[in-house]
């Protein structure tokens, strides 16, 4: 039988290995194709295939146990959960494959894209640019197909050249800019903040007008600190928490 096959990651020795392998994991598992296979590897290929120890990989499979989205069989091994519920709440611990884990497992549609003025909250992070390329979507929860957040993703025009907007339908930009474009990330920034629905929210999201959302913004930097992306994103109130989680180290 076929194993599904999960992206790799670099991992950052300054997180808990455990966290980084379940959130990369979770990523892939969440954003994977109808047609890919329900058995995960072996715990001694998937330690092999992340670079960490059985032991390690035994305990990020634990916590995607834990939430519902494998379950493990003696002798016959571990699968996917192929009618596991999307939109989990948000848990945010500073890694970008967290960040990546954050924004997956959601159907997605294209609203729109194209070029548009830099928005005057967003003028910061663009010092140098008039114009970005701009991408709007709506995520839904894929089981129920209810609305659960809209995005607005600004990116600089060179990188949006080599993005394909078919990706967007399946992946997060922090996942296409990373992996398909092959940008150097080196940090993401998150700020979280309660605010009421204006009348766009409320009709994407399907929700009462100045009902309380969750408003994010992630801000992606590379390695020479520019700005690669700003993303707006409105939340459900009733369907989202955020937990963030500060590493001692």
């Amino acid at each position: 039988m076929t194993s599904f096959a999960p992206d790799s990651i670099v991992l950052n020795r300054k997180l808990p290995l455990w966290y980084q392998v379940s959130q990369s994991l979770r990523a892939s598992i969440l954003g994977r194709s109808p047609q890919d296979p329900l058995r995960l590897p072996t715990e001694e290929q998937l330690a092999g295939h992340y670079g960490v120890s059985v032991l390690t990989m035994r305990q990020a499979l634990k916590e995607l146990e834990d939430e519902g989205l494998i379950t493990r069989h003696r002798r016959r091994g571990t699968f996917i959960e192929p009618d596991v519920r999307r939109g989990a709440p948000v848990r945010l611990l500073g890694s970008v494959d967290a960040i990546v884990a954050q924004q997956s497992g959601m159907a997605s549609r294209l609203l729109d894209h194209g070029r548009a003025a830099v928005p005057t909250e967003l003028a910061e992070y663009f010092p140098d640019l008039a114009e970005v390329a701009t991408y709007h979507r709506l995520r839904a929860d894929e089981k129920t197909g209810e609305p659960t957040n809209h995005a607005r993703n600004y990116v600089r025009p060179e990188l949006a050249a080599l993005v394909d907007p078919n990706d967007l339908v399946r992946w997060p930009m922090t996942k296409v800019l990373r992996d398909v474009v092959g940008a150097d990330i080196s940090r993401i920034t998150d700020t979280v903040e309660a605010r009421l629905a204006d009348p766009e929210t409320a009709r994407l999201l399907q929700v009462p007008l100045l009902s309380p959302i969750l408003h994010y913004t992630g801000v992606t930097y590379d390695t020479q600190g520019r700005v690669l992306d700003a993303a707006v994103i409105h939340y459900r109130g009733d369907r989202f928490s955020f937990t963030v989680t500060l590493d001692a180290t």
